[in-house]
């Protein structure tokens, strides 16, 4: 019985090690390809750096990447300032309406971009009208966009905690109901909220469809421009990016890790 489970265990680890290996090759032959295409002009990865000189030479490009920063930055904060208090609030007082809520938030996911783009067209009209036909009012958008992916992330952490216990604790001692969700429920929920928080900049630093649809400006936009002038630069700004999103996840993760530990200590 004994060398039954060794020979298994055996087995599930050849299997697992493969699964990486196999994997790993189908991501990193890309990944190399694009290293090895944008390293073939000596000045792409010194002129990538070099924000002052980029800005001189590809404007469209830096413009594009002020406008998905700044895109990425408020569509975060408008997603938890939101989604946070509203995830808290029906756990606490309205749970029959969790279900609707869930379902609200993940639709989204099942309508592509394309069919998105022509609901949100004419509410952009009214958008320019009043604010603009500035690339920051594509951060609307993206807060939809990013709602099932933060509202997976949160709804986690609040499973992972007593709320409602934590609330009436809070509350028995004289709190409002501002002071249980900024001072008790929010520090316990802060890896997911981070989670949530990176996810939206991820998605919205890779979101092309919505913004060329709508006429607007972003970093993947600028990409596609780009890609018709200088290949080597467009190859190398979305090896850039696809380096930075695995930056934020990584620094997820380790930040989710040294949470777990000082918790468990």
């Amino acid at each position: 019985m004994a060398g039954l489970a060794v020979r298994k265990a055996r087995k599930q680890r050849v299997f697992r090690w493969t699964v990486l290996i196999v994997l790993g090759a189908f991501f990193a032959f890309p990944l190399a390809a694009m290293v090895e295409f944008s390293t073939r002009d000596a000045q792409t990865w010194p002129l990538l750096v070099n924000w002052p000189k980029l800005s001189e030479t590809y404007p469209d490009l830096a413009e594009g990447i002020l406008s998905s920063l700044g895109q990425a930055a408020l569509t975060a904060l408008l997603m938890l300032a939101l989604l946070v208090p509203t995830a808290i609030w029906v756990r606490l007082r309205l749970p029959r309406l969790r279900p609707l809520v869930e379902f609200l938030c993940l639709l989204p996911l099942t309508i592509p971009a394309i069919v998105l783009v022509v609901g949100l067209a004419p509410v952009y009209a009214w958008v320019n009208y009043f604010l603009g036909g500035s690339s920051l009012t594509l951060v609307f958008a993206y807060t939809i966009l990013v709602l099932p992916y933060a509202y997976r992330a949160i709804d986690a952490g609040l499973s992972a905690i007593d709320v409602k216990t934590l609330a009436e604790a809070s509350r028995s001692l004289g709190s409002g109901w501002m002071t249980v969700i900024w001072r008790v429920v929010l520090p316990n929920i802060r890896s997911a909220v981070l989670s949530a928080a990176f996810l939206t900049v991820a998605l919205v630093l890779g979101e092309f469809t919505i913004a060329s649809l709508l006429h607007r400006t972003n970093l993947q936009v600028a990409i596609d421009y780009l890609g018709k002038s200088s290949a080597t630069m467009s190859v190398a700004v979305s090896l850039a990016a696809l380096l930075l999103a695995f930056v934020l996840l990584m620094a997820l993760s380790l930040f989710g890790d040294r949470r777990t530990s000082k918790e468990t200590r």
